[in-house]
């Protein structure tokens, strides 16, 4: 993805039960019972009733988690299914703070409030309505909240805390409450080594804080993935160790690394060894640690490889209390430096105010400017600029949605990181500041101008959006006419802050969105929209109509046409030409350059953004004024050569990749050729007239086996065909290669041949009662049958049957065939011809053979497309298997089917907070365009 930099700046990182008169709780004598203490039966509880997984399953839904499992990592996503949060206050923020951290599946998430619904915090309260109002907020939402997620035991508390019921918590998440009430829940946390976190929101304004005690570990400082480092020469006296073929070894000073496959066992097992960086990037120190290998290894090494491993840290936090008195910023915009210090005064002032009053600042008001200016006494000495302090005092009462979205999506990421020790949590103070969006003189809307008429509540449910912005704005903001193109992650969350900001909410005004795809169970972990009932509908469509439920005066027109040269007589010039502006929610470069062009060449302003993981990165683009998407583009990614991944791997990347080809090659493009062939003989052979001789006799070789030599009759004909397969890949071709290479070959340098990236590969005799062995013959089968249209055996134990009897024959190596060692080489081999003198002849045989079918009596093939998000198809189960074996031949460490899962799909890492975090910084662009 294009220009992805970190969103948080510090390293990143239903069981629906009711009881009692005004709580709804989980309990066991009269106690709340959270994960971490073993509730093994929440449906037995006092007066209530259960529906919902069990309390004690800690299980984890690979297929709903596995972007989120991408991100985090598996350790970490069994810590979210064993913790128990409380979130108090389901305000703005805090309902944004439940909707993530229940679309992440912690496993116990009780919902706790004691105000009830104004009018004001409608404008992003995305659950509640009009006819809501006066009622408690955490009710409202509790019932959807729960639905997000029915892996996760949801639970409504609305009675006054008290330190017995807090304390039985992992974390305690407090919003939207001054902080005498925050430090008593804070104390409580901390007596007994619980988390703690709070976070609240007023207009373009918002704050978070973290306590995760005196001494937290963190096992995962970046989360980030570290590739391992091969190496040619070890010095075993002087400590220092050389990359191969000089690659930056990509280490810091203090870092950590292990050695991993070397031929001497005993240096494999050294723990954590620190290194010490040299002036040159491909050469680390490693101090003494090799010193007692001097006599076994020393100089250059036929193979092994360093990897970096992360070392635990330990944080130390100081409570709310002290915290407040001697604070830690992290800064949110470099560009106002002193900015944090400034809104913590602002922010103490503003609670100490409210205790007073018993009300929030009114907006635009100067004199509760003059009188809230009066509480910065005794908050800090760090003189406030006045405009500042003015638009803090005249957006107190303000409640906007992309704000929300910001600091909601944020702490839920802060959350994940207390709950699973993976990366760097806030130490300890977030103050953000979007005054930017306000609009300036520039603007008919321009705030400096606004007036307390202006912006006087009306009992309607944009109070909180007018506050900060005026009315006039918001009237301006219900006309307008937007295209987004995508209904996904990110989408959904745009369609959220979009629906309460009321944008296209009034007479002219038209939210369009397409998006040509389905829902998937896999979408359903962080596109909040969805439900397992729409799982097979269309995205456009669901979404819309979700929108809708969120505020019916929007107005919004769902398509399912993909944006592209292809459909440019339905997204033509009348349609563009209507338009305010354009967002992007895509998932791939090529459309996202598409869309830039068409927004440059109709002048209309462009929200662009992107995730992966806890990255996200936003852009916007403005006619006349800003670069466009198109004007720069990342670095190309670096291709591995082919002859590494035919002949020579040494990373399970390549044994992975090999396998997505030869399922292309054996389920997929035989098919299509073949079907090409059969549906249109003379224009197939026209087409072939035009190829390289190399490539008539391999398109026709594959021809003459897909229609001829091994075409199947009978499910067991697809067995034995697979059975085949296995010794041609794992016995055969490899017999051959050492055939070529023998393991003590030389180069002409007098360097072992079989060093350094090439490893020493050894064949694979087929054992059925091997899982790995049967489970490729298996799905090969199983894939073959449909390709052909024959009822696939689906008995694995038939299958091993059927494999055990065959016979395999001895395998004799030829001689004279070219094993090319580089790319270079092999293109050479392939321009020569791999028959030589015997071309012509092959290529009529091969012919002739063709010829001689009664191509009426044959039916078409059905090609396979490679689908990685259906567990039942065998596509994956085929190429983790195939790539481990591959592996196996040429000692490689192994990959599990989630790791073969996301590098065969190339799946993006995802997580619902960041995508919560790029759709709320994107809305707030929004506001900056008017």
């Amino acid at each position: 993805m294009k220009h992805t930099r970190p969103i948080f700046d510090e390293e990143p990182a239903i069981k629906i039960t009711r009881c009692g008169n005004s709580s709804i709780c989980s309990q066991r004598n009269g106690k709340i019972m959270p994960a971490s203490e073993n509730n093994q039966n929440n449906s037995n509880q006092t007066g209530g009733n259960a529906n919902g997984p069990n309390s004690a399953d800690h299980s984890v839904d690979t297929n709903l988690y596995s972007r989120q499992i991408y991100a985090l990592g598996e350790s970490a996503m069994t810590h979210l299914r064993k913790a128990s949060v409380l979130i108090s206050g389901i305000g703005s923020v805090g309902l944004e703070i439940a909707k993530n951290v229940i679309l992440g599946g912690v496993r116990h998430v009780t919902l706790h409030d004691q105000k009830l619904l104004t009018f004001g915090d409608l404008s992003a309260c995305f659950y509640a309505n009009e006819s809501m109002v006066g009622e408690n907020r955490a009710k409202i939402s509790f019932t959807k909240l729960a639905e997000l997620n029915d892996t996760v035991t949801c639970i409504l508390h609305t009675e006054a805390l008290n330190e017995e019921f807090v304390k039985q918590f992992d974390l305690v998440i407090v919003t939207d409450s001054p902080w005498e009430e925050q430090i008593k829940i804070n104390n409580w946390m901390r007596k007994h080594g619980k988390l703690f976190i709070s976070a609240d929101a007023r207009g373009l304004f918002s704050y978070a804080f973290v306590d995760l005690g005196e001494k937290f570990a963190v096992h995962d400082v970046d989360g980030e993935t570290y590739n391992e480092v091969l190496l040619e020469h070890v010095n075993c006296e002087t400590g220092e160790i050389f990359t191969l073929d000089k690659a930056y070894h990509g280490l810091e000073d203090g870092d950590h690394i292990v050695f991993e496959d070397f031929e001497i066992a005993e240096l494999n097992k050294l723990t954590p060894t620190p290194v010490k960086t040299t002036a040159k990037g491909h050469i680390v120190n490693v101090g003494k640690a090799l010193s007692s290998f001097s006599s076994v290894i020393d100089g250059p090494i036929s193979r092994g490889r360093a990897r970096k491993v992360k070392m635990p840290k330990f944080i130390e936090f100081k409570s709310l209390a002290d915290a407040l008195k001697l604070p830690e910023f992290m800064i949110w915009d470099f560009a106002k430096f002193d900015g944090s210090e400034h809104l913590h005064r602002l922010w103490q002032a503003l609670y100490k105010f409210e205790k007073k009053h018993k009300r929030s600042p009114k907006p635009r008001s100067k004199k509760d400017a003059e009188l809230f200016k009066a509480e910065l006494e005794g908050t800090g000495t760090a003189e406030i600029p006045e405009q500042l302090l003015l638009n803090f005092s005249y957006q107190a009462t303000g409640n906007l949605q992309p704000v929300a979205s910001v600091i909601g999506g944020f702490v839920a990421q802060e959350a994940f990181k207390a709950v699973t020790h993976h990366t760097t949590p806030l130490k300890q103070f977030l103050y953000t500041d979007s005054c930017e969006a306000l609009p300036g003189d520039y603007s008919s809307f321009d705030a400096g101008k606004l007036t307390e008429k202006d912006c006087e509540p009306r009992q309607t449910r944009y109070d909180g959006q007018a506050a900060v912005f005026g009315w006039s704005f918001q009237a301006a903001l219900s006309k307008q006419n937007w295209f987004i193109v995508g209904a996904g992650a990110i989408g959904c969350e745009l369609f959220k802050n979009m629906a309460m900001m009321g944008l296209a909410a009034g007479n002219g005004g038209l939210l369009k969105v397409t998006d040509p795809d389905t829902i998937e169970v896999s979408n359903l972990n962080r596109q909040f929209l969805f439900r397992r009932p729409d799982v097979g509908k269309k995205k456009s469509e669901v979404a819309a109509r979700s929108m809708k439920q969120f505020n019916p005066a929007v107005n919004v027109q769902a398509l399912s046409d993909i944006v592209s040269e292809a459909t440019e007589s339905v997204f033509n010039d009348d349609f563009f030409n209507q338009l305010n502006g354009v967002c992007n929610a895509l998932d791939n470069v090529e459309a996202r350059r598409y869309v830039d062009r068409r927004c440059v060449y109709y002048q209309l302003p462009l929200l662009e953004s992107g995730t992966m993981g806890a990255k996200g990165n936003t852009q916007v683009v403005f006619p006349h004024l800003t670069e466009s998407y198109g004007s720069t583009s990342d670095p190309p990614e670096s291709e591995t050569p082919v002859c590494t991944l035919k002949n020579f791997p040494y990373q399970i990347q390549h044994t992975i990749q090999w396998a997505r080809s030869k399922f292309a090659d054996h389920f997929t493009s035989v098919a299509e050729t073949a079907n090409q062939y059969l549906d249109d003989v003379n224009g197939f052979l026209g087409r072939l007239q035009q190829m390289t001789v190399s490539q008539k006799i391999e398109l026709l070789r594959a021809l003459n086996k897909a229609l001829i030599d091994e075409c199947p009759s009978s499910a067991e004909d697809c067995v034995k065909w697979a059975r085949d397969l296995f010794d041609s890949l794992y016995r055969n071709e490899i017999m051959q290669l050492l055939h070529n290479f023998p393991p003590d070959q030389v180069t002409s340098q007098g360097q072992k041949f079989w060093s350094g990236t090439k490893r020493c590969p050894h064949p694979l005799n087929f054992d059925v009662d091997n899982p790995e062995h049967l489970e490729f013959v298996y799905s090969a089968a199983f894939l073959r049958a449909q390709l052909y249209n024959i009822e696939p055996i689906s008995d694995p134990i038939k299958v091993a049957h059927l494999a055990r009897a065959i016979i395999s024959p001895e395998f004799k190596p030829r001689e004279g065939i070219k094993i090319a060692i580089t790319d270079a080489e092999a293109a050479a081999n392939d321009e020569a011809g791999p028959e030589g003198d015997d071309s012509e002849k092959l290529l009529d045989t091969l012919n002739m053979n063709l010829a001689r079918l009664k191509i009426d009596n044959i039916r078409r093939l059905t090609p396979i497309d490679f689908e990685k998000d259906d567990d039942t198809n065998h596509h994956i189960d085929f190429i983790t298997a195939a790539s481990n074996l591959r592996a196996e031949n040429y000692t490689i460490e192994k990959a599990d089917r989630m790791k073969t899962k996301q590098i065969a799909g190339k799946i993006i890492p995802a997580l619902a907070t960041t995508t919560s975090v790029v759709a709320g910084l994107v809305c707030i662009e929004l506001y900056k365009i008017f």
